[in-house]
């Protein structure tokens, strides 16, 4: 499905990143590092090794780029922009535009979309990572043969170091008829062409709520459904009632708490029979999106014979990256908690030092940032409120509302905070959530600041450019700051002023 639609624009994609023609290179004697897997974690960590001066094969079965590229962040930030220009040439009367006449063509925007993936994915390309970057790229499914050596397409490769970054695929929940009735899932959601009328969402996490509010803004009646109490159960609280409050508005209909036991198919129509409240309720579709979760991609490698232990959750890691096999490392979504392109990124950076240089770098000791694309975005670094309760640390909270911050109030996007969290009675911030339009870009100034332990007080000393909204972050400082004017302090400025007036 990733190449589909036959189109130019899937077609330089496909000579990018799984060229028809690719002949795989003659194997070195001994490779310094082996990667199987070239997605972000895979890529990274190949051309980093590479540049450095090693001898680097990376191994990948289906196509370079991973889901990032291919299936993930790009193609669905491509189709959330487009959508996003949707939402704001219907509510342009408010700014004195008059949209009137105005349509969406959504077959428009995913061949936008496609092109854009397209127009990039020649970084990511076999190409350039064989020819000049010097990477032996294998295309093929590796399987581990021995502790140090993975055959592919009939090629023995011996490695001193082996990295094992092979991601991991949308789960697929057992739900009878579901997956007989043609349910999508992010792997081939972006191959569609034509706007399904009626979309059922499965899953309101990040990836649920972020298309949940792309096709409603393209014009589908989206019904998105979560057996949680709630969307984005692992999010602050107060942020996921600010996008709760936003998806609703934009028509789609929330259906929490919810079990659903069927899906039944006639002529096209898809009908999800489900429980909620006590009751049995149907629900007639033209589509149905899931999006609950991920499953590692651990399935075909042998990680038996290699000496590599893994679960249902993925391969186990110990804090330097090494798996079981300690000349096996394992990293990105396959092995870690946190499945991010950046997070990957960092990791395969980790993976590079300790494999090849003997390093002693931790995973742990990374501070990561993550932002959900919905409108508002949520971004958070660092501790939410009960992960500091469950540690038994007590905290002081900052908050700093939108509604108050000018430039939020000119842009029309007052819906949101920042909320930082400290260590009681100090400037050591412990984790910050921010709600606002541009959530994943303010939330840099709060990583920086917890990576290199600078303090609330030293951002509340920073000039911050007016009117930006990233003066919400520079009020919230400034609350930090006011509690340092205790009532003693206070009476000794009043009696200094009263004296200097003398």
């Amino acid at each position: 499905m990733l190449f589909e639609p036959d189109t130019e624009a899937n077609r330089l994609l496909k000579s990018h990143v799984a060229p028809a023609d690719w002949i795989n290179p003659a194997p070195a004697e001994m490779y310094n590092l082996v990667v199987i897997g070239a997605g972000p974690c895979g890529l990274i960590a190949a051309a980093g090794a590479a540049g450095l001066g090693a001898k680097v094969a990376l191994i990948e079965r289906h196509a370079m780029g991973g889901d990032c590229l291919n299936v993930g962040c790009v193609p669905s930030k491509g189709v959330i922009r487009a959508a996003r220009v949707a939402a704001q040439v219907k509510g342009a009367s408010a700014y004195g535009v008059n949209p009137e006449g105005v349509t969406m063509d959504f077959s428009t925007a995913m061949n936008r979309m496609r092109e854009l993936r397209a127009g990039i994915s020649h970084v990511d390309g076999m190409k350039r990572y064989q020819d000049e970057l010097g990477v032996d790229v294998f295309l093929g499914e590796g399987v581990f043969t021995s502790e140090n050596t993975i055959e592919v397409d009939g090629v023995m490769l011996k490695f001193k170091k082996a990295l094992i970054a092979t991601g991991a695929r949308a789960a697929k929940i057992p739900i009878p008829g579901l997956w007989e009735a043609g349910a999508h899932t992010n792997e081939t959601i972006f191959s569609i062409t034509e706007l399904p009328k009626r979309l059922a969402v499965i899953g309101a996490g990040p990836i649920g709520c972020e298309l949940s509010q792309a096709f409603a803004r393209f014009g589908a009646t989206v019904s998105l459904f979560d057996n949680a109490n709630h969307i984005l159960n692992r999010e602050d609280a107060d942020a996921a009632a600010i996008v709760d409050k936003s998806l609703r508005n934009e028509g789609v209909d929330i259906i929490c708490s919810a079990a659903i036991k069927e899906v039944t198919s006639a002529d096209g129509i898809k009908t999800i029979h489900y429980e909620s409240g006590g009751k049995k309720i149907t629900l007639d579709v033209d589509a149905i999106l899931v999006a609950v979760g991920r499953a590692p991609n651990t399935e075909s490698l042998n990680l038996e014979t290699a000496g590599v232990c893994y679960h249902k959750r993925g391969i186990e890691v110990d804090d330097l990256l090494r798996t079981t096999n300690k000349n096996i490392f394992a990293a990105g979504d396959v092995a870690m908690k946190y499945q991010f392109t950046h997070t990957a990124d960092a990791a395969a950076r980790i993976v590079i030092q300790n494999a090849l240089f003997h390093g002693r770098k931790k995973l742990s000791d990374l501070v990561i940032p993550w932002c959900t694309y919905t409108e508002p975005e949520i971004a958070q670094v660092g501790m939410y409120q009960q992960d500091a309760d469950e540690k038994g640390i007590e905290t002081d909270t900052y908050m700093q509302d939108l509604e108050h911050v000018d430039r939020a109030i000119l842009d029309g996007e007052t819906q949101g905070f920042v909320k930082v969290i400290t260590r009681k009675g100090s400037a050591e911030i412990l984790g910050a959530t921010i709600v606002a339009a541009h959530a994943g870009d303010l939330i840099s100034e709060l990583t920086l600041a917890i990576t290199h332990g600078i303090g609330l007080d030293k951002i509340a000393s920073t000039i911050h450019p007016y009117p930006t909204q990233a003066e919400a972050i520079k009020k919230a400082a400034d609350s930090y700051s006011r509690t340092k004017l205790t009532p003693f302090i206070s009476r000794l400025f009043k009696k200094w002023l009263a004296w200097t007036r003398r």
